[in-house]
Parts: structure tokens; C-alpha cells; sequence
């Protein structure tokens, strides 16, 4: 398993401390002992786990900016435990409104000692925070058009929502609502994985922040 998840960062190019490689597999070890009582997900094979969790979390960290950063329904905390792990500097903050799912993601906080991620249990529309958040994020959540309209009031002004989707319709890229757009959408590669995956970034019009993601 260690050599997987280190052939798989070489080439996300993606230098880690032994501790943050020892993290991400005790979040792979964790997963797959809960995921037997409480289906956090479909993946059972704790191989599969690191290609299609971990790697697919990371190869989005190249083009995210910003410290304070929102996971919008987070499930077991993808992508934002990997992503904590690889930024202790940054604050992130794992959303779901299912409860076991958060006790996932707390007993992951407890036991990694990731002291700068936070698990939040209510539906996004009802979540309420000050300061808002330099970025927020999605994974397989909801239409892009859902995605902003409940989650938007969470966003600072200069802000960038981040989805990351499969398969895009270029009907869906159309409906994000004003005054929302669409301002850069990437290909990634992720190790492991064959389907196609992609980062959209999606901004206030006119915005103009150093939290604007990088182009293709």
C-alpha cells in the first residue's frame, strides 16, 4: 500500500512529509474498517480507496487557493481530510447532513489529530458562519446550479466555488446562477483512475482575487 500511494504522489508531484504519507493511510484504514458497519462508500478494495479517494482529492490541490475552505456534502470526508492532511496551514470544514457520516469524519479528526479540520453536521442551507469561506468545494454533490444557489451565502465576495465532476454537460454549465459563471474548467489526471475527471472553478462575475484558480 506504501508504495502505491508513493508512486501515485510522485506523480501528482506532490512532496509529503512520512507523516502526512502515514495519515492518508490510516484515513484508508479507518474507511475501510467503518465502511464495513456503515457504507460510507462503494469502494470496499482499501487499494481502490487510495486511487479513487485519496489521489482523486489531491489532484485538485495544485489549483486550490484561499485558507479557509468548505467541503459541501463532504460524505466521509472527500476531498477535504486529504487535503487537510496535506495542508496543516489551511482551515477546512467537512459538511454533511448525515450523521454517521460525520461521526466518520470526527473520529478521523480525533484519532489524526488534524487539528485544523473541522466536521459539521445540518443541511448547507442552514449553515451559518462568519467569516465566510475563501473557497468551497464539491465532489459528485449536486448540479452545479444546486451546488452555488444552496451554498452561496457561504462564500466571501472574492471567493471561488470548485466541483468536481466526471462526465460535463455543457447544459449544466449554462444554468449556474447570477452572478455566478463559470470561469475555468480542467482536466485532471488522476493516478489509478481511468474515467474522466475534471476541476470547474466558478466565480462571481468580475471578481478579480488571487484566489482565481489556474487556467489550461
Amino acid at each position: 500500500m506504501k508504495s502505491l500511494l508513493d508512486n501515485g504522489l510522485a506523480t501528482l508531484g506532490i512532496h509529503a512529509s512520512e507523516q502526512q504519507r502515514e495519515r492518508w493511510l490510516a484515513y484508508v484504514a479507518l474507511l475501510a474498517k467503518w465502511n464495513k458497519a456503515y457504507n460510507l462508500t462503494a469502494v470496499r478494495d482499501p487499494r481502490e480507496m487510495v486511487n479513487r479517494h485519496i489521489f482523486d482529492s489531491l489532484s485538485i490541490a495544485a489549483h486550490i487557493h484561499g485558507q479557509r475552505l468548505l467541503d459541501v456534502g463532504a460524505g466521509a470526508g472527500i476531498p477535504s481530510i486529504p487535503l487537510a492532511i496535506l495542508w496543516p496551514d489551511r482551515q477546512l470544514t467537512g459538511l454533511d447532513s448525515n450523521g454517521k457520516k460525520v461521526r466518520f469524519m470526527q473520529q478521523v479528526k480525533n484519532e489524526l489529530g488534524l487539528a485544523n479540520f473541522t466536521a459539521v453536521q445540518t443541511r448547507v442551507e442552514d449553515f451559518q458562519t462568519i467569516p465566510l469561506f475563501d473557497g468551497i468545494l464539491s465532489r459528485a454533490y449536486a448540479s452545479l446550479a444546486d451546488f452555488v444557489g444552496s451554498s452561496q451565502h457561504l462564500l466571501a465576495p472574492d471567493g471561488t466555488f470548485w466541483a468536481m465532476k466526471a462526465v460535463i454537460a455543457a447544459n449544466e454549465l449554462s444554468e449556474v446562477p447570477k452572478p455566478y459563471k463559470v470561469s475555468t474548467c480542467l482536466p485532471l489526471e488522476v493516478p489509478g483512475c481511468v474515467a474522466e475527471r475534471h476541476l470547474i472553478a466558478i466565480q462571481r462575475d468580475g471578481a478579480t482575487t488571487a484566489n482565481t484558480p489556474l487556467t489550461e
